[in-house]
């Protein structure tokens, strides 16, 4: 049996220029079901990541739903340049692709960061956003919110030192390497097996390419700072679509407490618990999470369609 390499298992990748940036996206159409119950979906990776995180769901998914998966900027393909990164910039990215190719509701499916911005898009963007899938969701305030007063100017001053252009520029030389890479990314899997060649190259091949390095320094150093992304706590409860909140119990990277405490804030978002994963549970146990996906989607979409088709005919 012949093993299709990653790449061909992504569906049809393509380049699109996104405020001056070549970005990359992809696509797969539905095989199996179409019709007024079939949804887009987004998918957003998490930090580190890109298009090929997905290679495990695109293809699934793609059989009843058309799938888009993004790049986002600064990392995969997509190109690596200096800029304000924050949530609220990969918020902008998705919605004006979503303008240019897809125009109705969709479903935003996001791992890590890339749930973060899923949950942002729902607030800033809410006709854009039918449903939201949160694999594994930070939340940036709390490190903020959990560190006394008087000790916030030692930590700033602290990773100010760490953050310096200078030494992150020399950190990123060594963590790209793949023999840093595997263990790195070992602390974010359940199982050790699912560390496998082929994530790796998927993970280090991005960190070659031109520009890496800057772009590197530039996320990292957002990503410490208090306005990189929303309060969890203040924005969730103000969500009213359908959410589904995907966790591995053995997320070595976000204590599984944060999650329950997180369905405690609204009651419109669902938990799903996996025992068997860590932080990435859609490239672990992707057979799982693919169909507690669908068949979340399914419970509600077919309603929310008739909903609005209803509403279309009385206008």
């Amino acid at each position: 049996m012949t093993i299709q390499h990653w790449q061909q298992r992504v569906g049809r990748q393509r380049d699109w220029v996104w405020r001056g940036w070549q970005t990359r996206y992809t696509y797969v159409r539905p095989q199996i079901r179409q019709g007024p119950s079939t949804t887009p979906l987004i998918l957003i990776h998490g930090f580190g990541a890109s298009i090929g995180h997905w290679r495990h769901n695109l293809t699934e998914l793609g059989q009843y739903h058309t799938v888009y998966a993004l790049d986002m900027l600064g990392f995969g393909a997509s190109e690596k340049v200096v800029a304000d990164y924050k949530v609220e910039l990969w918020v902008e990215q998705v919605y004006d692709f979503w303008r240019t190719f897809i125009g109705q509701p969709a479903v935003l499916i996001g791992n890590s960061i890339g749930s973060l911005v899923c949950l942002a898009a729902a607030v800033t963007h809410p006709a854009m956003v039918q449903g939201i899938v949160m694999i594994s969701l930070p939340d940036p305030s709390i490190r903020e919110a959990a560190m006394p007063q008087f000790f916030r100017p030692i930590v700033s001053a602290i990773e100010r030192i760490f953050t310096s252009p200078l030494l992150l520029r020399s950190l990123f030389s060594v963590v790209r390497r793949p023999g840093v890479v595997r263990p790195w990314a070992a602390i974010a899997y359940a199982n050790p097996a699912a560390v496998t060649e082929e994530l790796v190259e998927i993970l280090v091949g991005p960190a070659q390419e031109r520009g890496s390095a800057q772009a590197f320094c530039a996320i990292l150093k957002a990503m410490i700072s208090p306005q990189f992304g929303p309060s969890v706590k203040l924005v969730l409860p103000n969500i009213q679509i359908p959410m589904l909140l995907i966790w591995g119990q053995q997320d070595r990277m976000i204590p599984g407490s944060l999650a329950r405490q997180f369905v405690e804030y609204n009651p419109n978002l669902q938990l799903l618990e996996l025992e068997n994963a860590g932080h990435c549970p859609h490239d672990e146990c992707p057979e799982q999470v693919n169909r507690a996906i669908l068949s979340w989607i399914d419970s509600w979409c077919s309603d929310v369609t008739s909903s609005l088709a209803s509403s279309r005919s009385v206008n």
